[in-house]
């Protein structure tokens, strides 16, 4: 655990730079795979209240014996259409959240997508100012949202949003998001870091650089985001697979590395396009 590198937030929240996602994993099968991921040595854990297995991961938090202060846990506000986000929705929907994963409070709370259609994001914010004033959320912030939705918050709100969780990898690298996010003290978080594992991880300028370190195309891809200063949340309930994907602390890409794979870039999604998403 040592090794894995951590970004200090911009409120001083020290967050691991490399972390285990648990988007997809079914509730019964949570605590197996958050177990594994907290003896392998991760200790920084990604749920959300719409993933439904925030009970799993709380239980295998419980069971870890580790001492909470050693964790970093990041749930998201599920702001979905069926409700009219005010106050008491919100804060209902957080005590929901804190209650599933039996914790007194977690390290990052986020609103899971601003659904510009509504634009109801700047309400809840304002909740989310009131979370993070209270401590229950040590930093609170943002996820998929657009440099209008982020110019929007700096303009209405004096909290700036600690991390963006927003889909990168080296297919849609975001680099103009990514220059913003810098300038305005927001973390970069990537989720799906390698793509969702289906073509990226089989293109020859992956594969090449992955076979002259001798590594596997996903450890070079997670290289790729822990040198752009990313943080990144890779996902697997593959017990071998979530070993291999914290094992990539003992080699550097070099900057034709990174330009190799830097130069994937295509422009295009794998997930929603959040200017639209509204479902």
């Amino acid at each position: 655990m040592n090794q894995v590198p951590t970004i200090r937030l911009n409120n001083g929240t020290l967050m691991p730079q490399l972390g285990y996602g648990v988007w997809q994993v079914p509730d019964a099968e949570a605590a197996q795979a958050v177990g594994t991921a907290l003896e392998t040595g991760y200790r920084s854990i990604d749920t959300a209240s719409i993933y439904g297995n925030e009970a799993g991961t709380g239980k295998a938090i419980a069971a870890s014996g580790l001492p909470r202060e050693e964790l970093f846990v990041t749930t998201k506000l599920w702001n979905g259409p069926e409700e009219r986000w005010g106050r008491d929705n919100v804060l209902r929907e957080f005590d929901a959240s804190l209650s599933k994963l039996n914790l007194d409070h977690v390290d990052l709370y986020l609103i899971h997508w601003p659904r510009p259609v509504r634009e109801d994001y700047l309400a809840i914010w304002k909740v989310f100012e009131e979370i993070a004033e209270s401590g229950r959320a040590k930093a609170v912030g943002v996820s998929n949202f657009l440099p209008a939705q982020l110019e929007r918050l700096r303009a209405e709100s004096p909290l700036v949003p600690a991390v963006n969780q927003v889909e990168l990898h080296p297919l849609f690298a975001q680099a103009e998001l990514r220059a913003l996010h810098a300038s305005m003290g927001i973390a970069t978080e990537a989720w799906s870091p390698l793509g969702q594992g289906k073509e990226l991880l089989t293109r020859p300028a992956v594969t090449a650089v992955a076979e002259k370190h001798g590594r596997s195309a996903a450890q070079v891809v997670l290289r790729w985001h822990l040198q752009h200063g990313t943080i990144a949340i890779p996902k697997s309930v593959t017990p071998a697979r979530i070993r291999e994907n914290l094992d990539v602390f003992g080699f550097e890409l070099d900057a034709a590395d990174m330009a190799a794979l830097d130069a994937l870039e295509s422009g295009r999604r794998i997930g929603p396009d959040p200017a639209v998403f509204d479902v």
